[in-house]
């Protein structure tokens, strides 16, 4: 294929973006709405193109990778921005304010995550790293003057730019002691020379730069405060998106250049998945704020995920695959939820959800199923996502790693069922009125809805899916 092929997809989506941010200055400032449209028709028409390139294989510049494996990651990065552009749509016109700029940064957020995916090159890495990072700093303190939204602003700031520097200075470490920022190269140098003392402090900083970046206890310290602050549907995409754009550079970086070193970074790995397992889903338990709640529960699924990269196997990448497919439709209806039941009551306390069932049961419904499938509940489709995690780390013998798995799924039920609690059995407020959904959310939502029973009662197309791109993924 020529190399605008195999580059479209980010060409497209660049175009996009820039496009939007060109119209935002030209389109009056009544008319700003469409360009919600225009971003949401844009990127379903690159997820269709995605999905036809899915086979598609190549180098670009030596350090750019086309294969399934990005285009997986692409595909979930594009789902994710449209259910998130689809969410914002009240929520921006609420604020009155940079409707197109919110929305190119939507999709320049998107660009990068896709460099990230695609990168085969340390630099190439990191610039897809920060041009998503710089996108959602902006995004996260995009309610001007709101003080927790100024204040999650500054958080993601500062310990992002922390982060940053401390992933470069990993990276430039594993330059320093092979001579390539080929990730491929590096791995052949690690195979024949083996693991220097200076590898090993790169080695234990990028792992650090990466935790970050997927919320990994106890580099989770940003996301419950950044989350809180942040407008409700920029919450919801980082929470999915830039979650499982982590995940794939430490697909890349670790699985690629480092996995000759496995032995050295296996125990850490480990010890970030315990503790992401079990703080999130503890600390989960107290807390009366939604998406402080969710907060937690997205570092407990990054606890999950990496579940798959304990494994070191092609069971336990497409585990990864799988699972952070769903947790996308998962997690963005819980999301949608909470952004619709703000633009109404103003509110993301879960005292103030009660009787969310006789105002609207639509929104009631999602969120408790999409819960139910967050917490691993059969028939949904989360079950069978943490179904394979825990198997993939059981045919590696980590059978306690399994067990302690599944009893933090058992306790994640309970905090889940708070919430369904006050949503069923609470009296709403009086004088409250139902709350109306607009008709694109309403879609949205069921569109989330389907996608979570379909592939719980039949997951074979997806799973097909994922564990042959996770096959192509090992073969040379």
């Amino acid at each position: 294929m020529a190399i605008w092929e195999l580059l479209s997809v980010e060409l497209l989506t660049a175009s996009l973006g820039l496009g939007l941010l060109g119209l935002g200055l030209l389109v009056p400032k009544g008319q700003k709405r469409g360009l919600g449209y225009l971003a949401t028709l844009g990127l379903l028409g690159i997820a269709v193109l995605t999905f036809l390139l899915r086979e598609a294989k190549g180098v670009v510049w030596e350090g750019y990778i086309i294969d399934p494996l990005g285009t997986y990651f692409k595909l979930l990065f594009l789902f994710a921005a449209v259910l998130t552009c689809i969410s914002s749509f009240e929520y921006i016109g609420r604020l009155g304010h940079g409707e197109g700029e919110y929305y190119a940064l939507i999709v320049l957020s998107t660009l990068g995550m896709m460099i990230l995916a695609s990168a085969g090159e340390l630099i190439t890495l990191y610039l897809g790293l920060e041009l998503m990072t710089i996108s959602l700093c902006i995004l996260a303190c995009y309610r001007r003057g709101d003080m927790k939204s100024a204040e999650a602003g500054i958080k993601y700031i500062i310990l992002g730019a922390l982060s940053s520097a401390i992933l470069l200075y990993g990276l430039s470490l594993l330059y320093g002691s092979t001579g390539s920022t080929f990730i491929k190269e590096i791995g052949l140098v690690v195979a024949s020379g083996g693991v220097t003392p200076l590898m090993v402090v790169g080695i234990i900083f990028v792992l650090g730069g990466l935790a970050f970046k997927i919320s990994a206890v106890p580099f989770h310290m940003w996301a419950p405060d950044v989350y809180e602050g942040a407008p409700t549907p920029v919450t919801a995409f980082l929470s999915v998106a830039s979650k499982a754009a982590g995940f794939a550079a430490f697909l890349r970086v670790f699985f690629v250049g480092l996995s000759e070193s496995h032995p050295l970074w296996a125990e850490l790995i480990i010890a970030l998945t315990v503790l992401s397992v079990v703080a999130g889903n503890l600390v989960a338990i107290p807390q009366k704020n939604i998406k402080r709640l969710l907060a937690y529960s997205s570092i407990s699924q990054a606890g999950y995920l990496l579940l798959g990269i304990v494994a070191f196997s092609a069971l336990g990448v497409g585990a990864i695959l799988y699972h952070s497919m769903l947790y996308v439709f998962a997690n963005m209806g819980a999301f949608m939820v909470a952004t619709i039941f703000y633009n109404t009551d103003g509110s993301d306390e879960i005292r103030d959800y009660a009787g969310l069932a006789r105002r609207s049961p639509l929104l009631a419904a999602v969120m408790l199923f999409s819960l139910l499938s967050l917490a691993g509940i059969p028939p949904l489709a989360g079950f069978v996502s943490k179904f394979y995690l825990f198997m993939a780390v059981i045919d590696r013998g980590y059978i306690w790693l399994a067990i302690l798995a599944v009893l933090m799924s058992m306790v994640s039920v309970y905090y889940y069922l708070q919430v369904v609690k006050v949503m069923y059995l609470g009296d709403p407020p009086p004088g409250k009125p139902a709350i109306t959904v607009p008709l694109g959310v309403q879609v949205a939502l069921a569109c989330s809805l389907a996608v979570l029973f379909f592939f719980g009662l039949y997951p074979t197309p997806l799973t097909n899916y994922a564990f042959n791109t996770a096959a192509a993924f090992f073969t040379p």
